[in-house]
């Protein structure tokens, strides 16, 4: 059996909720297909197929067949973000619609024959103006279905038509008419400033539309222009300029301060602070030392530094957080999936209506352009645009702010379960702390100096690979020279420091080897393995002379962040399987109550199971491989992004900066949003019971009609845009 592809596409024409539904059918209907996701506020679609039974080709032709535009994503070129064709033709339909409006309003300025005149100027609007509209109008009917566009030209058609038939065969020419802002009070038979003026509110309303939704996006578009598109690589013979695409892991480039590091990287030399605010959402930059590791679009500041390139290309931290942010947002919320399924059905239901208005007004007895004033309005107001952008666009922009907080969000189904989670599990090494190993603490003997016991322990480690070893040579800027160096297996290491043979190691083994452990430095050991320490005896002349702890560091935010999430209602509890003691002093320094201690890494799924089991909608937090499978088997996973790749794979959200208050960030930002989606929703479907009625009885111009739809697609878009001042805490 084939192995399924996944291709993504850039869609060109999307317009409303029925535009996404059909293109969806076309490409659902062709054999192969697996899954097809389309994506109004991205215009975009998703496909996953088989390649032995269809191929892109196919994929694009059913696109364009439905009436759009496709291109593979990969081939598609950055969409200009200058003047939009649709400008044009907005600003020919408001110069030409204000005469024709006047000209309808005011009888003072109905002169003989002023008719024509409206009839000469509104004939670009309805005609060229409009051409949008019915060219999509037209694909539509020739695919048997309908569109948004459908009912707007069907709109501007009838009141156009209707008002040069009037034109032609009565004396409306010089009929004295006004404007009232219901389709009851109009009077006269023509309705040129209809067709005219209905064409400048949507096509402003779509233009409007068009940049809100590019608003939307930008936040994505940051990170993918985060690369620089040169690089100076260093050779033999000098520095020379490259451009990126060029580069192989292992070269060694350099980046000067005010320049981009261009892929994901190592420091070789140099030390400086890098900006990673548009990677993480950390505002201070970061001091980077040699053996650093440094994420391409990170900006350097001060010093100048040498760096082997270790990532590239589509590998690189910048492109797997845009990928990631893109295919969240293709995926559909549930709420999204039921509105695209009313909006595949509306638009010939209001068709329907329309037509039974325009009866039923004249067996009341109107006239035709009485009647065809409210039937036109029906057409006009009930173009579902509103109703296609109200998940999508919500999601696009919270994705996106996300990915500038460091936040990455999988799609809407992560977003609607972290807004349900009551409980989140917190692994413990890596998570809660800092997942490395530093000295806590020094006990010596009587008569003895710590800064020099210290100073010797740290000599002898100053090579060790060991997590304690290195957290005691950490401990010491500057190290005493050692030699003789020479590790005893099972019982620690020794070196000549400062004329002393100096021996470094666990207690009870230096026990075994004949070294005596005065009574008070045995308390102290007791002590620190009862807060769940690691122990280091430091002896030399046949004595144990001090004690050094170590313990894995809690992060400096850690607390405040079991405080966040208990503030949004959560159950912290503690998941690690280090013993109960080293586990209750973590929790109690972070403030967790609930601790689960000794816990193999393959049962950690299966105690978040028995969480599930208690009724508890349970997110887990960790960043080891061996947090992936309780990460896959939680309602909500979030992965720590400095943590294993299996771990990142299998959690719905990850945290790019290891922060745990970013957790709490994620649940308020997934809050957020689905209120936002939610009061979105709400409006789409109001906007249309409320004045769908209206229009049918005719107490909504078509003028006021047509502004009213682009005011809905413009609230919604609004409302979603304010996510964008989300701040993390």
């Amino acid at each position: 059996m084939a192995a399924t592809e996944h291709i993504d596409l850039a869609l060109e024409g999307l317009h409303c909720a029925s535009c996404v539904s059909r293109t969806e059918r076309a490409l659902a209907g062709i054999p192969g297909v697996d899954l097809a996701t389309v994506n109004l506020a991205t215009e975009r679609a998703a496909i996953d197929f088989d390649p032995t039974t269809t191929g892109v080709p196919q994929l694009v032709r059913a696109v364009a067949e439905a009436g759009y535009t496709a291109v593979p994503l990969a081939d598609a070129s950055p969409r200009a973000h200058g003047r939009d064709p649709l400008v044009n033709r907005m600003v020919v339909a408001v110069v030409l619609s204000v005469p024709v409006l006047a000209l309808s309003m005011i009888p003072a300025l109905q002169f003989h024959g002023w008719g024509w005149v409206a009839g000469i100027l509104a004939t670009p609007v309805a005609l060229w103006s409009a051409w949008p509209f019915h060219r999509s109008a037209a694909l539509a009917l020739k695919h048997r279905s309908a569109s948004m566009d459908t009912l707007i030209s069907l709109g501007v058609l009838t009141a156009y038509v209707s008002s040069v038939a009037a034109l032609l065969f009565t004396d409306a020419a010089s009929m004295p008419m006004h404007l009232s802002l219901t389709a009851r009070g109009s009077t006269g038979a023509l309705t040129f400033e209809v067709a005219a003026v209905v064409t400048a509110l949507l096509l402003a309303g779509r233009v409007l539309e068009l940049r809100a939704r590019r608003r939307a996006g930008e936040a994505v578009r940051a990170l993918a222009e985060l690369s620089s598109p040169n690089a100076t690589l260093v050779r033999d013979d000098g520095e020379i300029v490259v451009p990126v695409a060029s580069l192989i892991v292992g070269d060694v480039i350099i980046v000067r301060p005010g320049e981009r590091v261009p892929v994901d990287a190592v420091v070789v030399a140099g030390t400086s602070s890098i900006d990673r605010s548009l990677l993480t959402g950390e505002s201070i930059p970061v001091d980077v030392d040699p053996g650093d590791e440094v994420a391409g679009g990170a900006l350097n500041t001060t010093g100048v530094l040498t760096l082997r390139a270790e990532r590239i290309g589509a590998d690189s931290t910048a492109a797997r957080i845009t990928r990631l942010v893109e295919q969240a947002q293709t995926e559909k919320a549930g709420a999204q999936k039921l509105a695209d399924r009313i909006a595949g059905v509306f638009v010939p239901v209001v068709l329907v209506l329309a037509v039974l208005t325009f009866v039923g007004w004249l067996l009341s007895g109107a006239s035709l352009a009485e009647a065809l004033a409210p039937a036109v309005a029906v057409l006009v107001v009930a173009c579902p645009c509103a109703l296609g952008l109200a998940v999508p666009a919500a999601l696009l922009v919270a994705t996106g702010r996300g990915a500038q907080l460091g936040i990455l969000l999988r799609g809407a189904p992560s977003l609607e379960r972290a807004e349900k989670v009551s409980a989140i599990v917190l692994d413990k090494t890596g998570t809660v702390t800092e997942g490395r190993m530093a000295l806590a603490a020094v006990h010596v003997l009587p008569g003895e100096d710590a800064d020099r016991v210290l100073a010797l322990a740290a000599a002898v480690e100053a090579g060790s690979e060991h997590p304690v070893g290195r957290a005691i040579a950490q401990a010491v800027a500057s190290p005493l020279p050692a030699h003789d160096f020479a590790a005893r297996p099972g019982v620690g290491a020794e070196a000549i420091v400062d004329g002393l043979h100096v021996i470094v190691g666990r207690p009870e083994r230096l026990q075994q080897q004949g070294l005596s452990l005065a009574p008070e430095l045995v308390a102290a050991a007791a002590a620190e393995a009862e807060q769940g320490r690691a122990i280091a005896a430091v002896a030399w002349d046949g004595t144990i002379r001090a004690i050094l702890s170590t313990s894995d560091q809690i992060r400096p935010t850690s607390a405040q962040a079991v405080r966040d999430l208990r503030a949004l209602g959560l159950e912290p509890i503690l998941l690690t399987g280090d013993g109960a003691a080293a586990a209750r002093v973590v929790a109690a320094q972070v403030g967790i109550t609930r601790v689960i201690s000794d816990v193999l890494p393959e049962d950690k799924a299966n105690e978040v199971a028995r969480l599930q089991a208690e009724g508890l909608a349970v997110a887990v937090v960790g960043d080891g491989l061996n947090d992936a499978p309780a990460l896959a088997r939680a309602d909500l996973g979030i992965a720590m992004g400095s943590g294993a790749d299996a771990a990142i794979a299998a959690a719905d959200v990850t945290l790019v900066r290891p922060d745990l208050q970013g957790a709490a960030d994620a649940v308020r930002l997934a809050r957020r949003t689905m209120a936002t989606i939610r009061g979105n929703l709400f409006w789409a479907f109001a906007y249309n019971v409320i004045l769908l009625p209206l229009a049918a009885l005719g107490f909504l111009n078509p003028i006021l009609s047509g502004l009213a739809m682009a005011c809905s697609s413009l609230f919604v878009l609004g409302n979603s845009l304010r996510l964008r001042r989300f701040r993390a805490s």
